[in-house]
């Protein structure tokens, strides 16, 4: 089983490092990484080469040109996302596409995967950050997601209450 594992920020890759070593050691799964957001800019350190230090292996960088945090500037970024991560999806032909959180990066990729159809598994849904487009945008990955790993209780309960199968959602604690 081919597991593709997004990754835009070094604060998510710190929470997905040790599931991407899990992944990597199991004879049944092949390993797949695609960076983009803030792990490519210069301005937050290209944070990309961490990743490649660790000792994996980059399957695809999608740049998404953030040059600015406008609402125009987001929305051409969500665009290139979706047309990079479609192009890298069409190439690696995963049979998984797992992310975490709800940043628009993130976002841009669930929508390619999820007209793609390939199957997304979602970490730490039904978590909350009043006042943020992040609520709407995590809560729209939890809808086109399959398979969802919540932190705690309370966020297996929210994301059955936002409709998902209940045999679909694991509280599996926080990474």
């Amino acid at each position: 089983m081919k597991i593709c594992v997004i990754t835009g920020t070094r604060a998510e890759y710190g929470l997905l490092k040790k599931l991407m070593l899990g992944i990597k050691k199991e004879k049944k799964f092949k390993l797949c990484i695609l960076v983009t957001g803030a792990h490519l800019s210069r301005k937050f350190g290209n944070s990309y080469r961490d990743i490649m230090e660790d000792g994996f292996k980059i399957s695809r960088k999608i740049c998404i040109n953030p040059n600015s945090d406008t609402s125009s500037g987001i929305v051409k970024s969500i665009s290139s996302g979706m047309e990079g991560f479609v192009n890298a999806y069409k190439k690696l032909n995963p049979d998984l596409v797992l992310v975490l959180g709800d940043r628009h990066e993130i976002f841009s990729a669930v929508i390619a995967a999820h007209f793609s159809r390939i199957p997304i598994a979602h970490l730490h849904g039904g978590e909350a950050t009043e006042g943020s487009t992040d609520e709407a945008i995590r809560h729209s990955i939890t809808k086109m997601s399959h398979f969802h790993f919540v932190a705690a209780k309370e966020y297996k309960k929210k994301v059955v209450q936002l409709g998902e199968n209940p045999r679909q959602v694991f509280n599996v604690g926080g990474l």
